[in-house]
């Protein structure tokens, strides 16, 4: 049992960044030239499996998320580029589309927020995807094309890039890392700004601790799903499981910072088709349908990023999906702790952005509500409404950690689920 009425002072180190964060997809509306766009057209209606719609209407209401996330004392944002908006056919380019994304970057930096983009945030063209995506290697020359228009162009307002959000996901590892590896180089010929992926780092564990098959288990997933992504970017060397070795001088020292998301651990049962188990005891129902994010586990801090004493660390993706806001609270508190002890144990963890700034479009439904604001989409407005634990973050922020005075000011009991 966790108790943060217990918790310790936490106070970060100085010129720590806090933020938070978006994708263009699940918050702009309307991305209809996108592939993913195509296929939601293709669901039957249902409140788990939903087109995105107008989603968040962003793309027209940008600016009230710029004014937002300054107004509660963010000082970084990441959001995605739209490839889909910005190219919308191979053979053509669109200037407003461009335009709006530098307006979009250069509103957060006139008031001095750092920019986090994301170049490819899971959605491409459909165009795109009809030629095999990601999946094909001669595709390389569009991905280039689309990177030598938009870069040069945004450039000027970006702190930080992410190539891919969670690189490590894509079905084929190298191909994807020879992107990852494009993407990097081609960034680095018009800025100084540091570069990276996203990985999502997946806290294998054995779902019987002393299994040996469940152990083995899980130290295959992991060292399939992150070493290998790890060892790639820093040597150029991949080495994969039943494949034969690849070493690529292009793929080496091709991360200036490891770009994490990180959620909770994942049990690995060798005996289910699938492997994936839980412990029922530490399940949480906070939403109205079955999700990842049942238990909270902020030790995936600590057993993750003290892997990682290279490089710099910043959190880019960080949140829970509830339907009742204090165990948001409760879950970012645990988080920030378990944060802290990872930069005493030698973590050189700089920033960490939550995820997300809205409750947005969570590529199948609008049921899982990560935001740290509510948005009106049944009223029409789109108002934008900040939670307590957007208030709660805007005074963790300003004092650059937390203290027990203000985990009371916010919230006064555990919650529980039950009646």
């Amino acid at each position: 049992m966790y108790d943060i009425f217990s918790l310790r002072d936490v106070k970060m180190p100085e010129g720590f960044l806090w933020g938070s964060g978006y994708a263009g997809h699940q918050v702009e509306g309307n991305n209809t030239n996108s592939g993913h766009w195509k296929t939601e057209q293709e669901w039957e209606p249902a409140p788990e499996h939903e087109p995105s719609g107008i989603a968040c209407n962003s793309y027209k209401m940008y600016m009230d998320d710029v004014r937002l996330v300054s107004a509660l004392g963010h000082q970084a944002f990441r959001t995605s580029l739209e490839w889909s908006r910005i190219q919308p056919d191979e053979h053509s380019f669109s200037e407003e589309a461009a335009d709006h994304y530098v307006r979009f970057f250069a509103a957060l930096k006139e008031r001095g927020i750092k920019v986090f983009c994301t170049v490819v945030h899971f959605t491409v063209p459909a165009w795109f995807e009809e030629k095999g995506g990601f999946a094909k290697e001669e595709n390389l020359i569009y991905f280039e094309s689309f990177l030598e228009y938009i870069i040069p162009k945004v450039a000027p307002y970006v702190d930080f890039y992410n190539v891919w959000n969670e690189l490590n996901l894509k079905e084929n590892k190298l191909i994807s890392l020879k992107f990852h590896a494009l993407g990097y180089h081609t960034i680095k010929r018009y800025t100084s700004s540091p570069v990276s992926s996203a990985l999502a780092f997946i806290n294998y564990m054995p779902f019987r601790p002393n299994n040996k098959m469940d152990i083995a288990a899980a130290k295959y997933l992991d060292a399939q799903t992150n070493e290998y992504f790890f060892h790639a970017m820093r040597t150029g060397e991949a080495i994969q499981i039943g494949e034969d070795g690849y070493f690529s001088e292009s793929v080496k020292n091709t991360v200036d910072f490891w770009s994490i998301n990180m959620y909770t651990r994942t049990l690995v049962d060798s005996r289910r088709r699938g492997g994936n188990a839980s412990y029922y005891h530490k399940k949480l129902k906070l939403i109205d349908m079955d999700f990842y994010l049942e238990e909270f586990y902020p030790e995936c801090m600590i057993n993750n990023l003290t892997r990682l004493t290279d490089k710099p660390i910043y959190i880019t993706e960080n949140g829970v999906a509830c339907k009742d806001d204090r165990f948001r609270i409760v879950y970012m508190l645990l988080h920030f702790s378990a944060l802290r002890q990872c930069i005493d144990i030698g973590a050189d963890v700089r920033g960490f952005l939550y995820w997300s700034l809205l409750d947005n479009y969570e590529w199948r439904s609008y049921i899982p509500t990560f935001g740290l604001c509510s948005v009106d989409r049944e009223g029409g407005t789109f108002e934008r409404t900040p939670k307590n634990s957007a208030w709660m973050y805007k005074e963790i922020i300003e004092k650059n950690g937390f203290d027990q005075e203000l985990i009371r000011k916010y919230i006064h009991e555990l919650p529980s689920l039950g009646l």
